[in-house]
């Protein structure tokens, strides 16, 4: 691929265009990185001769995250190859998922301080939105608490609300504290305040909005009027892969009525609609995209792959996900891991067996996918 492409080559580079969309899950990115670790590689190998200093901001001109989402996909924006990152996960997830202290601990299990030092480290103090070490176009979701409402922010300098002559320009938002705020999961870790023009929000994660599968929404930016982008479609024009940190439902063969406590609807409603809206996106993106690999969505409706769904396609799509449930697993290959401890958002100790999940999930990768990309 030669030297390295700037934003602005991402900007103004002519079609077919390259998205990638990663989802929330906490410390279950690990499935992502591992995924994404054999598309950096296949990519490598086919788009640049094998060079060591490929990287997927040198390939993709849209990256979008939520949550732990958000993170990997900042990072890869400015540059960082998938093993750095996978590195600084690995290292850092037990300062990550670091114990609030007891009075705390009734608002959010976790503190914030050694996350909001260690993305600090990663990105700069000073390195905002529209910072020239950001490569490709990155859209990162959270929910503004304030105001009640998905954020979906990025660095596009033709939207709304970058414009430069606005007091609230959002290009001029510290780059690691959209990351945090897009990771502050409630429950677990404390909203982020931020300072928007001469206004404070407080931002918690983008996961408890319906993006966190961000796929359908990253579409849309890339494509509507009101975006100012208006990147043409067409499944030779646009490449959309969107990556997954494993689908957990709750199933409960034995649940009663009697089960049905308050306790019980505080403690699985938010979960429950998280992931019928994760569906919904790829269900979207499957319908009015031209489908190539993807995880059965459910019996009725199948993986929509060869179907015409709706027509012309919009995009070519790719959708990488695991099912962490005992039937999933064993479909994958995988036999003997702890269901219950792969699921959890905070769940450090089972990285090793997260990363045998994204191995065998990142099989589904082929060169073929890329060929006309």
């Amino acid at each position: 691929m030669g030297t390295a492409l700037t934003f602005a080559d991402k900007l103004s580079r002519k079609p077919p265009k390259k998205m990638l969309a990663l989802d929330g899950g906490g410390i279950r990115g690990v499935i992502t990185l591992e995924v994404l670790a054999r598309l950096e590689n296949i990519l490598r190998e086919t788009k640049a001769a094998g060079s060591p200093d490929f990287r997927l901001a040198d390939y993709f001109d849209y990256i979008a995250g939520t949550s732990t989402g958000a993170l990997i996909a900042s990072g890869l924006s400015i540059g960082m190859s998938v093993p750095e990152i996978a590195r600084f996960y690995y290292d850092s997830s037990r300062q990550m998922f670091s114990r609030a202290g007891y009075l705390q601990r009734f608002r959010y299990k976790y503190e914030d301080e050694k996350l909001a030092g260690l993305l600090k480290t990663v990105f700069g103090n000073s390195t905002t939105l529209c910072s020239e070490r950001i490569r490709t176009l990155l859209l990162l979701v959270m929910r503004n608490a304030t105001t009640d409402s998905p954020w979906p922010i990025s660095n596009n300098p033709r939207a709304k609300f970058n414009d430069r002559s606005s007091a609230g320009c959002n290009l001029d938002l510290p780059l690691w504290q959209l990351v945090r705020a897009s990771t502050a999961a409630p429950t677990y870790f404390p909203p982020e305040r931020i300072k928007v023009g001469d206004q404070e929000f407080l931002f918690v994660d983008g996961g408890v909005t319906t993006y966190n599968n961000p796929a359908f929404q990253l579409f849309l930016m890339a494509t509507l009027e009101p975006y100012r982008l208006q990147w043409p479609t067409g499944a030779d024009n646009m490449l959309l892969v969107s990556v997954g940190t494993g689908i957990a439902p709750n199933a409960q063969a034995m649940l009663k009525e009697s089960d049905m406590t308050l306790l019980y609807n505080a403690q699985s409603i938010p979960s429950a609609l998280m992931l019928a809206a994760s569906h919904e996106q790829d269900m979207l993106c499957r319908v009015f995209g031209e489908c190539m690999v993807g995880p059965v969505i459910n019996t009725e409706v199948g993986d929509f792959i060869g179907d015409k769904g709706v027509g012309p396609k919009l995009f070519t799509y790719l959708r990488l996900n695991a099912k962490l449930s005992a039937e999933g697993l064993s479909g994958l290959g995988l036999r003997g891991i702890e269901v219950e401890g792969v699921q959890q958002l905070d769940s450090v100790d089972h990285i090793p067996e997260l990363k045998q999940i994204g191995q065998a999930v990142a099989q589904s990768l082929s060169a073929k996918y890329f060929e006309k990309f």
